[in-house]
């Protein structure tokens, strides 16, 4: 019964070897890019980071992004976008348009966390501002050098165009 299972298995990985190995250069040429890492790290502080860190604390109870559907839907609408750009590897364009909706929308937020703090002053309540307030600027930041990346990336295309 075991030597079955063996074989079965042996039969399929042999089947599917090809396409294993185009899947693996595939990845390779996506992650050889920095603006893929830029992205990686962008989708991360916009991702995971709003879950760890408070955005901010009135007398002693922390409020983070899920406590908040508009921060939490603002912050995941980032993270799509900024994944999503990850694999549109092989259309710089479209990467880089992707890129500034991400901008876009982490300004969005960034807007409503100053609305947030320009409306509601601590004298009535013990507040402190959190670390979460700073992701989108830092993810705004990873954005901007991820499309930068993207440009001289094209501008080097053109430049290889002309020679021919």
């Amino acid at each position: 019964m075991l030597c079955n299972y063996t074989t079965i298995f042996l039969k399929f990985s042999e089947i599917n070897k090809k396409e294993t190995i185009t899947l693996a250069a595939k990845l390779y040429g996506m992650l050889q890019r920095i603006q893929t890492l830029y992205f990686f790290l962008s989708s991360l502080c916009t991702g995971a980071l709003p879950f760890v860190f408070p955005l901010f604390t009135i007398d002693t109870n922390s409020y983070f992004a899920q406590d908040h559907p508009a921060y939490l839907g603002l912050f995941a609408a980032s993270t799509l976008i900024t994944v999503w750009t990850i694999f549109k590897y092989k259309t710089r364009q479209t990467q880089f348009v992707l890129g500034r909706l991400s901008i876009m929308l982490n300004l969005i937020l960034l807007g409503l966390f100053v609305y947030r703090l320009l409306n509601l002053s601590g004298e009535f309540q013990n507040s402190e501002n959190g670390i979460g307030l700073f992701l989108p600027v830092v993810s705004i930041v990873l954005v901007v050098l991820a499309n930068k990346a993207i440009k001289k990336d094209e501008a080097l295309i053109k430049s290889i165009d002309r020679l021919r």
